[in-house]
């Protein structure tokens, strides 16, 4: 079974994935972020047809403490998230978390 990518955010922020051809994701506009975000974020993570979810990394200001450990924690979907605080530090270990190697790992022999 092929799993899809999901985003989850503001409709600015799922727009652009939309438009590239990401069909599964959950508007939550920001002056409802506080009290819907939360369920949004839940659904996508039970669904068994999602394989990836992207997030704004801001985003994560607005998760309960539950669901954000959740979210940090999951390996299957993986949660990915993007925008102004993340570096390459953090892609780095997002891409360590879901497929359980350092792929920019250099070894030095």
């Amino acid at each position: 079974m092929s799993q899809e990518i999901a985003v989850v955010g503001s409709p600015e922020f799922t727009t652009g994935f939309r438009l590239a051809g990401v069909r599964r994701f959950e508007n939550v506009p920001d002056d409802e972020k506080e009290s819907d975000l939360d369920d949004a974020v839940t659904d996508v993570l039970e669904d068994d047809g999602v394989g990836i979810v992207v997030m704004h990394d801001d985003d994560l200001e607005f998760l309960s403490r539950n669901v954000r450990q959740t979210v940090e924690t999951s390996v299957e979907p993986v949660v990915v998230t993007i925008g102004s605080g993340t570096g390459g530090g953090g892609l780095r270990d997002q891409i360590k978390r879901a497929i359980g190697i350092d792929l920019m790992d250099e070894d030095e022999q």
